[in-house]
């Protein structure tokens, strides 16, 4: 990845409208579940960002033939669900933890094996939460030390349906377990102990296979038939919006509108927890896109107070705290965060590195094993080093927004794996803010 920095410095306020990049989760499921389907499906407002590219050119690799993308829309010949193809070598899925866990489900029920490797920070991170359960179905899977990447595939297994209570929240184990139900024999049962995303449930039943859900429990039987091919629209992404709701919340002055995002019920947290601190959010022209609900977002200036994050919106919001922890430094009071130890295992140790660049640029944090205590400051300038982690990085440049001092962020090329427009939308947005590249 190439050495990119941002240096961000306060200005006037923010304005306009911005359209920020296709949602990643969507954008990465509906690309395997066309690549399942039988026949030529289309999707649009795909993110063309390096994970979901990961997972185009895994499919790729594994038989499936696409046009595009361009401009976001690609075309999948699917090839049924017993029509990929043992592929040359290893699958490299560069830094996207999603491919590699879903990818997983998916190729513990093929007749081939595979080993799958990435990028040096998804080689550091967990894969036994997503083995465990696909080997309780028959899957034969090696992990690396620790139970890290690499993984090896063996092929050939007959899947056999589970009961499957998880111990954490998770839609990337919960699809990976989906992925390989539609394979195994039986009715597998899969039971949250509270929300996550829920695009896997909503496309399957898009793509015409059935899926039961109720309460906590979904359930899918194997062999229900086929996937049939789909037109899909993916709509914008909200964890991507959620730096521009910060920003405009944090700015005096500021108005934007961010048009068709996505407000999945399992995704909204974010919105709920600023609303909670004070933000001014008005979600308008509510209508649904290819199953998902979507809003135009208008967001007004507005004073933020510090809360108690209530636990039950955690998993709601997991992606979006490193937006959420600068609103937090940016508020009157104190935001307490607990039952977040998940941030610890994403592309870095969100909690750790997000508490040392706060408290370098002045605020006072206090860190705890499964959360962080914020209370508001002012910011004074400095350097962020984002350790390649994408929001990391996104999260401190809407940090210099507000700073005293212009904050220069380091190691920013991976923002490119989940929105790789940010730059172009920070600038119109009216983004003080330059981009040191080689």
């Amino acid at each position: 990845m190439a050495s990119i920095d941002y240096i961000v410095r306060s200005g006037g306020p923010l304005a306009g409208t911005i359209t920020v990049a296709g949602d990643k989760s969507i954008s990465h499921r509906a690309v395997i579940l066309s690549a399942l389907a039988e026949g030529r499906s289309e999707i649009t407002g795909l993110l063309e960002g390096q994970d979901v590219l990961g997972t185009v050119a895994a499919l790729r690799a594994l038989g499936v033939a696409m046009e595009g993308p361009r401009e976001g829309r690609l075309m999948v010949d699917g090839v049924g669900l017993y029509g990929l193809k043992a592929p040359v070598g290893v699958l490299d899925l560069g830094n996207s933890g999603t491919s590699m866990r879903l990818l997983a489900g998916l190729l513990a029920a093929q007749p081939f094996g595979t080993r799958l490797v990435g990028d040096e920070s998804l080689m550091r991170r967990p894969m036994e939460r997503v083995a465990v359960p696909l080997r309780s179905m028959g899957a034969v899977i090696e992990t690396g030390e620790g139970g890290r990447p690499p993984l090896y595939i063996v092929g050939g297994r007959a899947l056999r349906a589970i009961e499957y209570r998880m111990p954490v929240a998770s839609a990337q184990v919960k699809s990976a377990i989906l992925l390989a139900a539609l394979y195994a024999k039986g009715r597998t049962v899969v039971i949250e102990p509270a929300p996550s995303r829920d695009h896997t449930e909503r496309m399957l039943a898009g793509f015409g296979y059935p899926v039961h859900r109720e309460g906590a429990t979904i359930t899918l039987t194997g062999g229900a038939g086929p996937l049939h091919p789909v037109r899909l629209d993916v709509p914008a992404d909200l964890s991507s919006a959620a730096f521009f709701l910060v920003a405009a919340s944090i700015v005096p002055g500021s108005c934007l509108r961010l048009p068709r995002v996505g407000m999945n019920p399992t995704r909204r947290g974010v919105i709920d927890i600023l609303r909670a601190m004070g933000a001014q959010i008005e979600a308008q022209n509510e209508t649904t896109a290819s199953g998902e609900p979507v809003a135009d977002l208008v967001v007004r200036s507005a004073p933020l107070r510090g809360i108690v994050i209530p636990r039950e919106l955690v998993p709601l919001a997991i992606d979006e705290f490193p937006a959420l922890f600068i609103a937090a430094a940016c508020a009157e009071g104190t935001t307490v965060l607990r039952g977040a130890e998940e941030l610890r295992v994403k592309e870095s140790d969100r909690l750790a590195i997000m508490a040392r660049g706060l408290a370098s640029l002045g605020v006072a944090v206090e860190e705890y094993p499964d959360g962080l205590d914020i209370k508001g400051t002012p910011l004074k300038g400095g350097v962020i080093d984002s350790g390649g982690d994408h929001r990391v990085a996104m999260a401190f440049t809407v940090a210099g927004l507000r700073a005293a001092d212009a904050i220069e962020v380091r190691d920013c090329g991976n923002v490119a794996t989940s929105f790789p427009g940010f730059v172009a939308c920070a600038c119109a947005a009216g983004f003080n803010l330059e981009v040191n590249a080689p």
